[in-house]
């Protein structure tokens, strides 16, 4: 794994380890060098905690850092970096490569990258479905008016109605033609609620490219609709049985794999998590969203969204939606994670409210850890936002001061799967469902007119067999 630049000392773990820690030792060189300038070379450690005793805070004074995301060395401020082994050093460098080269601005690039995005926009528009709606909620805008009749606008970004049922096909679709621009014909990605699994097993289908899909067995157990659908698909469902076999167990297999097949082998990873490039480049991938949200935005009431609002596990909807807007100092930026049982009963899967920094799956960002940097074990309802950790540019964002940052327990997310259901219809993911959650507590705080937009992340088919053992209806 490679150590920043931040001159820390770092305990390691993974949660397979025994309780007695490694303890090491870094003193490294300015932050001018890249992040993988020193290494420790120990490729079977792929899931591990790094908490450093004097991380420097990012100061307000930084805030012109937020226009250049990540820097050169894939930094997010403190954040993100490459913290992986020696031996998916060249990949990610051939990746980020590859990925540059689809935005440079020489004429060679800019050629191949009017090729690349004339084919992604066909597949996006032709096959996925793109545009997606954003659609006036006018019931559930009706349910959150004051008493004097007074209220905020609610306004759906339907990521639900792309195909596969999520957002998770915009990154999928764009990561098939990379790796078919890299050679590599044989997909692994991770899944967590299986929408993911869903989109890649559904895009390899398309392309014509072998495709295995690692997922926990707790979560197979409780999204068996999605593994059926991406065994149907063609792909090879891997259960995970090590851990907590759920999304950060499934991700870390997945990892190995990567290590013993990098040459052959690509790496559609689902979230803005992970080592430099890919929080970058699933952002990008995802940034459609936010992209139409602002054109649809523009031609509905001639301006912009005043609040946005999306739930986070590692976060790839959210900052799908959050990018475009980031330099827009007066729109909010609200991100809902999983309060599972409550913050204080330790079942939750809050990174960003409970958690302190350290590195899981090659990148610095916030964590859920014990005193000794162990992994603690995350809870939610929803198996997309049980992980232990959370994307790098939302640490950033939140220690930043640019995005908000919320949690909202299983019982008030079931509330609002039932309750936009009934007012509009719509069914939505579990996760979704913790965002709609969250307009119980801020829809009073806001002025009349004020326009909402809350990204529909996914549909709620696949959480149907979970509602039931909860919800009298």
């Amino acid at each position: 794994m490679a150590f920043s630049s931040t001159n820390p000392t770092c305990r390691t773990a993974t949660t397979s380890l025994p309780s007695k820690l490694h303890h090491l030792t870094a003193q490294l060189s300015p932050s001018r060098l890249p992040v993988n300038s020193v290494t420790v070379k120990t490729p079977s450690l792929i899931s591990c905690a790094v908490t450093s005793q004097s991380m420097p805070l990012i100061e307000k004074d930084e805030e012109a850092a937020v226009h250049l995301r990540p820097d050169s060395f894939g930094r997010f401020g403190k954040f993100g970096g490459k913290y992986v082994p020696e031996t998916l050093m060249y990949a990610l460098t051939e990746l980020e490569s590859a990925f540059h080269a689809l935005a440079g601005d020489h004429e060679f690039q800019v050629s191949v990258n009017q090729e690349f995005a004339k084919e992604l926009d066909g597949i996006l528009k032709d096959y996925v479905g793109r545009e997606s709606p954003l659609y006036f909620a006018e019931r559930l805008s009706e349910h959150y008016k004051h008493p004097n009749g007074e209220g905020p606008n609610i306004y759906l970004k339907r990521e639900d109605l792309n195909h596969t049922g999520a957002h998770k096909i915009n990154n999928a679709v764009a990561q098939a033609l990379l790796a078919k621009r890299l050679g590599k014909k044989r997909i692994i990605a991770e899944t967590g609620a299986g929408q993911h699994g869903v989109a890649t097993a559904t895009v390899c289908a398309r392309f014509g490219l072998d495709c295995i899909i690692y997922m926990g067995a707790q979560d197979m157990e409780r999204q068996s609709l999605n593994v059926f659908r991406m065994r149907l698909l063609g792909a090879e469902v891997r259960a995970v049985h090590s851990g907590t076999a759920t999304l950060k167990d499934a991700t870390s297999e997945a990892i190995r794999d990567w290590v013993t097949n990098v040459e052959t082998t690509h790496y559609i990873l689902g979230s803005v998590a992970g080592p430099h490039p890919y929080p970058m480049m699933v952002r990008e991938f995802h940034a459609v969203i936010g992209k139409e949200t602002r054109k649809q935005a523009l031609e509905k009431w001639g301006g912009k969204p005043d609040v946005l609002v999306a739930c986070v596990g590692g976060g790839s909807n959210a900052m799908g939606l959050f990018h475009e807007f980031v330099d827009d100092k007066d729109v909010r930026l609200i991100g809902v994670e999983a309060a599972g049982f409550g913050l204080d009963s330790g079942k939750h899967a809050a990174t960003l409210t409970k958690g302190e920094v350290g590195v899981l799956h090659g990148a610095m960002s916030y964590l859920l850890q014990d005193d000794d940097g162990q992994i603690t074990e995350p809870h939610s309802i929803s198996a997309g936002l049980d992980y232990p950790g959370v994307g790098p540019e939302h640490s950033f964002l939140k220690d930043l001061g640019r995005a908000e940052y919320y949690s909202i327990t299983d019982e008030e997310a079931l509330e609002a799967f039932k309750r936009l259901s009934r007012l509009e219809g719509i069914i939505p993911a579990l996760e979704t469902s913790h965002a709609l959650a969250y307009l119980e507590k801020l829809c009073p705080t806001l002025p009349n007119g004020t326009k909402v937009v809350l990204n529909c992340s996914g549909r709620g088919d696949k959480d149907v067999h979970t509602a039931i053992k909860h919800l009298q209806v």
